[in-house]
């Protein structure tokens, strides 16, 4: 019975290492984030975003399905505002093979050296939550994975950046002793 135990909880494991998004939070530790009930996004800044209107509708419509299971209504007068960002880039990663063989030489077991390089466009989206009233950054999200260019894994792929993000939101504050 404890093999068993011991052997989910490993498959558990290796699953949750498995993800493909790496997620960072941080935010203002004076904020009182129980007056946050609603939100709206940061217009002017949408526009600005240098990624496909069909990525942003997908952005936007992930943010509001996460954000209403988690209570908060989008408002014209919002307590919260929400800024995106993305960043991307060519990820670079070289392998370097070594083997052992037999050779048609004197200098037989000698390994031969083989290198791989591949490139994987890798993105990373931020969320800024702005307090409405003092124009202040009041908790910051960032999500960094692998990217597709397959239509189909789109939709997948950034509901995953925006649920593991605001997995993050509200932080869970500790309270000190």
């Amino acid at each position: 019975m404890k093999t068993l135990k011991l052997l989910s909880l490993l498959f558990i494991a290796t699953l949750a290492s498995c993800s493909s998004v790496y997620v960072n939070a941080d935010y203002d530790k004076n904020a009182t984030f129980s007056n946050y009930k609603t939100y709206a996004y940061m217009k002017n800044n949408l526009d600005n975003i240098a990624i496909s209107d069909f990525d942003k509708k997908r952005i936007l419509n992930a943010i509001d399905e996460v954000m209403a299971t988690k209570g908060f209504t989008k408002s014209e007068s919002p307590d919260i505002i929400i800024n995106i960002f993305t960043k991307e880039r060519e990820r670079v990663d070289i392998y370097q093979n070594y083997g052992v063989g037999w050779g048609w030489n004197p200098y037989w077991g000698i390994g031969m050296n083989r290198s791989t390089v591949t490139t994987t466009p890798e993105g990373t989206l931020i969320l800024d939550f702005i307090d409405q009233k003092t124009k202040e950054l009041v908790w910051q999200g960032q999500g960094t994975g692998y990217l597709t260019q397959n239509r189909d894994k789109k939709d997948a792929v950034i509901k995953e950046f925006v649920v593991k993000i605001l997995a993050q939101y509200p932080p869970q504050i500790k309270k000190e002793n």
